[in-house]
């Protein structure tokens, strides 16, 4: 059984008597520890399906299941509980408290789940050991992500979710951020997906979803993933 699945997933927003259809039968699976990117243009319903594989948006029809749990069948409580425990969250702006040092930041994710990891230890993780005691806007761009980062790994997630997490960057540091990514899929066993309109860096990973006008186009299991240093775009 796959670690994720959607099967034919719909979403339906109404405006006025219009309905609008952000996810048409969306159809896919993602083995556990695998590193995914579902790509396509903006408004290709790629962002859709990130919130409802999150818990904060819910399908219209279809089923939704990660790690055995059916999230299709959840109700707001169960979805909260997922959203805690399960989700590690990384968007492509950083949303660090601004008054709290990096350290800090990382610790706040720690006191709402159940198994967190070492605040100092997933700052390590990420190469900010010496910043620790930084707050946010004495950190670069990258460096803020990685305090993201971080924060979204001491949660001890099963799932890390990303929703273009090197848009606000610039090419080397959205690199560097890339490969910590990759490292976590490879090295910790993590199921990691991104989402990203960059088709250029879909070569680093192990499947490629491409999405368009709320469907999925193309599902592509990539037996040789490029390390993302090779990739030039």
């Amino acid at each position: 059984m796959s670690y994720i699945e959607f099967r034919d997933v719909r979403k339906i927003y109404q405006q006025g008597e219009v309905d609008i259809r952000a996810l048409d039968g969306v159809d896919f699976q993602v083995e556990k520890g695998k590193f995914a990117i579902i790509c396509g243009a903006s408004g290709a319903g790629k962002s859709t399906v990130l919130n409802i594989l999150g818990g904060m948006d819910s399908a219209t029809e279809g089923l939704v299941r990660v790690d055995e749990a059916r999230l299709d069948q959840m109700n707001e409580r169960q979805l909260t509980d997922f959203r805690r425990f399960d989700i590690g969250f990384v968007f492509q702006f950083y949303n660090l408290v601004q008054n709290l040092t990096a350290k800090e930041n990382v610790e706040l994710a720690t006191e709402i789940c159940q198994n967190p990891l070492s605040p100092e230890e997933t700052l390590k993780m990420v190469g900010l050991e010496e910043r620790m005691g930084n707050f946010p806007s004495q950190l670069s761009g990258g460096e803020q992500q990685r305090v993201a980062i971080a924060r979204a790994l001491a949660k001890n997630p099963k799932l890390m979710l990303c929703d273009e997490p090197t848009g606000a960057l610039d090419y080397v540091t959205g690199k560097q951020i890339l490969k910590l990514l990759q490292d976590m899929s490879r090295e910790k066993g993590m199921t990691v997906v991104v989402v990203t309109h960059n088709l250029a860096i879909t070569p680093m990973a192990d499947q490629i979803i491409r999405m368009k006008s709320g469907k999925v186009v193309s599902d592509v299991i990539n037996e040789n993933p490029q390390d993302i240093s090779t990739i030039e775009w």
